[in-house]
């Protein structure tokens, strides 16, 4: 097919989910089934066991099966453990584990190949004959995609549903030079920067000409388009360079000595990635007084722009920069504000035709008069890691955040927090199970607690053997309380990986 051809195909699909989101939305209990494929469809260090851990960080979705008569199809490229399955299966509220059970359907190609999970299924059509057979009625049936790229595409066509994520031909927006692009145009306050940079010549051109504008500035951030979590990100040290008339082959020699977040990337790999799909350089936002939120927000198939939740994000790495994990909600004195920014580029995503859940990042520092300034500085139209711990707190609970409070209660009024990190990692931890696992949260009283809605949810389990790598979400009534939870669960961990190390 040409390419007009299969964008008209796609649309034709993605309008089905107009009466299905109809239907959803009126709580008829009406039958339908979700199809997960969490495909790590991007530029990624992530493979081998941590690639299969990523893509069971979405398990939470199988809290969907709440809804007595929703069937839920699972992808992954391995094969997921039966304890895994059943420790979410059990946490599933007013529900029986068994009845929940017969309406799951976990599907693998076994291939534990780095590649996408999306590539791996579209190799494979009798697998993709397989999961349509799993599906009763296709009009009553969506796909949930981690990120939509052509891959994802071109699997919902091959698989006859729709897609709940942004239509890959929109991808752009969400690049670091769209979302600048949008910032500027729907009047939401970022750093000074510019984008559209394909070379370091751009670069070096580029950083001269903000000096001009902004000769105070210190330290530059340079952004490929596609980079995810940080890794994309390299840091840039004017200190020395002359505030003004600065020439663009001294900062030409200075982009020697770039900083790149990740410790895989070299300078060949990162200006030959920039030739080919753009970046930008902005100035790196500092204070005493840092912060890194991001607002979280949908637009549904009936065309509603709805706010999500707000987090302070939990940052590392080298420079800072680096995804670590984050609080939730994010602090009142600007949770409130961020949201209010994110909803005018969200209305700006829903005239552009964009769906599903999206991100947007920004940074807080303290001005000289002690009040919150708040710059915008990415769009993430994906699923991130604020996705899953929200929702799994969400389909708990059954409560909801208050944009305009930055609050999130519960149906009785309770206020609930949570601390989540996908970074939990220790060489000693590789000591551990499944099952050594839900042993320590039982013995030490930090199992999630159905009646006070408190206490520890593990993900992302299935990396811990081979790589002391887990996921934790410690969810309490405060901040404070939600941090206390969190420490003790890593006191807990690691006291036990010290005590089977001895013996």
């Amino acid at each position: 097919m040409s390419d007009a051809e299969v964008a008209a195909r796609f649309d034709a699909l993605q309008r089905k989910l107009v009466p299905l989101w109809r239907s959803i939305q009126t709580l008829t209990q009406d039958p339908q089934t979700i199809v997960v494929v969490p495909s790590i469809t991007i530029d990624s260090t992530i493979r081998g066991a941590r690639q299969q851990a990523y893509e069971e960080r979405f398990l939470f979705l199988l809290l969907l099966l709440r809804q007595p008569r929703a069937r839920l199809i699972y992808v992954t490229s391995q094969a997921i453990h039966a304890d895994v399955v059943d420790y979410y299966l059990d946490l599933l509220p007013g529900v029986l584990a068994s009845h929940a059970r017969t309406r799951l359907f976990l599907v693998s190609p076994l291939d534990g190949s780095s590649r996408p999970l999306s590539q791996k299924l579209l190799e494979r059509p009798r697998l993709i004959q397989q999961i349509r057979a799993l599906i009763p009625d296709l009009d009553r049936a969506h796909m949930v995609p981690f990120n939509t790229t052509p891959l994802e595409r071109d699997l919902a066509l091959a698989l006859g549903i729709p897609m709940y994520g942004a239509d890959p031909r929109l991808t752009h927006l969400g690049g670091k030079s769209g979302a600048r692009r949008i910032f500027a145009e729907e009047g939401v306050s970022h750093p000074l920067g510019i984008e559209d940079l394909h070379s370091a010549g751009d670069l070096a051109a580029a950083i001269v000409q903000m000096r001009a504008r902004k000769p105070s500035i210190a330290k530059v951030v340079v952004k490929l388009n596609e980079g995810v979590s940080g890794e994309g990100n390299a840091h840039l040290d004017l200190d020395g360079l002359p505030a003004t008339d600065m020439s663009v082959d001294a900062v030409a020699d200075r982009l020697q000595a770039l900083r790149f977040e990740s410790s895989e990337m070299s300078s060949d790999t990162y200006f030959a990635t920039l030739a080919e799909r753009g970046g930008i350089v902005e100035e790196r936002i500092v204070g005493s007084d840092f912060r890194s939120p991001s607002a979280q927000l949908r637009v549904t198939p009936l065309g509603r722009v709805e706010a999500l939740s707000t987090h302070d994000q939990v940052l590392g790495g080298p420079s800072g920069q680096s995804y670590m994990g984050c609080r939730f909600p994010a602090s009142v004195e600007y949770g409130p504000a961020i949201m209010h920014e994110a909803m005018k580029v969200g209305r700006r995503l829903m005239r552009e035709g964009v769906l599903g859940r999206f991100a947007l990042d920004f940074v807080a520092v303290r001005n000289q008069q002690g009040q919150w300034e708040i710059y915008a500085i990415e769009i993430n139209l994906r699923k991130g890691g604020t996705t899953h711990p929200f929702l799994t707190l969400q389909f708990l609970t059954d409560g909801s955040y208050n944009a305009e409070t930055g609050v999130f209660l519960t149906p009785l009024g309770e206020p609930k927090c949570f601390i989540a990190s996908d970074h939990l990692e220790s060489p000693r931890y590789r000591v551990f199970t499944h099952h050594d696992l839900f042993d320590i949260v039982a013995r030490h009283g930090l199992h999630f607690d159905q009646t006070r809605h408190k206490g520890v949810v593990f993900h992302m389990m299935n990396a811990i053997g081979e790589n002391g790598l887990l996921g934790l979400t410690a969810v309490g009534n405060t901040h404070d309380e939600a941090a206390a939870l969190y420490e003790r669960a890593i006191n807990a961990l690691d006291e036990e990986a010290a005590l089977s190390i001895a013996d």
